[in-house]
């Protein structure tokens, strides 16, 4: 394998002389023939006669080579320079051939250390409940004006929906500036079939038809100021939406905001044989 690689460089060498100087060329072309001449004159006479055509076909190789020898010797420092070009390289890499040790400069960021410390047995600690009022003022009531009777208890919430929901907490926190809250978590049948008959404005979904029944679901909004805020329509919170959508993604949960019926909110991690046969995930 070592003889290979001079011999293939030595063969580009020759075929790059016969690209670049004529002179060599010719040369080698009159040679060739000279060759491709004898021979046919060799198969095509006797035995007898084949020593001189052989001894004419030697000849004119020996011109032909004395010629390429001459434009060798006129175009030596070329030459020279171009086999260093080609085989230095080579020569180094021979050299070299033992010590593989590269450094590459590392611009790759690693896994988002939340998330890996979700996977990885961290246990992410629910922030201390809020005042029940800041639930029902005036403003959160305009849009979400059955919040008085949710239920915020984290611990009813399914051990591994949690962690990825305050993972996604801490992201919007840390990276994003957002402060985020839980307004509804765990939801009971009960509930559900109430807050269903409001209309489809409220849910579209029955008991047992929403994640939220089985500790799976939850709608956050954000505080700002000591204030919760729920509104798409403040452009502060639409941002801190599709941020928090986004981010939601980032940790495996489902996000409201890409069904038709855009819930900014809600987020929930599906999983299968848990929803009835028949239902959807639904708000």
């Amino acid at each position: 394998m070592l003889l290979l690689l001079p011999l293939y460089f030595l063969l580009a060498i020759g075929v790059s002389a016969l690209l670049v100087f004529p002179s060599f060329r010719m040369g080698t072309a009159r040679s060739v023939r000279a060759l491709a001449l004898g021979v046919r004159r060799a198969l095509a006479r006797r035995a007898g006669e084949a020593a001189g055509v052989v001894g004419g076909s030697a000849q004119g190789v020996r011109t032909g080579l004395g010629k390429a020898g001459a434009t060798f010797s006129a175009y030596r420092w070329h030459i020279a320079g171009g086999l260093a070009v080609v085989l230095l390289p080579s020569l180094f890499a021979f050299v070299m051939r033992h010590n593989h040790t590269f450094f590459y400069e590392d611009r790759t960021a690693g896994p988002d250390p939340r998330i890996q410390a979700l996977l990885t047995g961290e246990r992410l600690v629910p922030p201390p409940p809020l005042p029940p009022e800041i639930f029902t003022t005036r403003e959160v009531e305009l849009v979400r004006p059955n919040l008085g009777g949710a239920s915020r208890d984290w611990n009813l919430l399914d051990a591994d929906y949690r962690q990825r929901l305050l993972a996604a907490y801490r992201v919007m926190r840390e990276e994003h500036g957002y402060e985020m809250v839980l307004i509804e978590g765990y939801r009971s049948p009960e509930r559900q079939t109430e807050l269903a008959a409001k209309g489809s404005h409220v849910t579209n979904a029955g008991a047992y038809q929403s994640y939220h029944q089985y500790g799976l679901a939850a709608d956050s909004a954000f505080l700002r100021d000591g204030k919760v805020v729920v509104s798409e329509k403040d452009p502060w919170a639409m941002r801190g939406y599709e941020l928090f959508g986004q981010t939601a993604e980032r940790v495996g949960l489902t996000w409201g905001g890409r069904w038709k019926l855009m819930d900014f909110g809600h987020t929930e991690l599906r999983r299968a044989g848990v929803m009835r046969r028949g239902a959807g995930a639904s708000p």
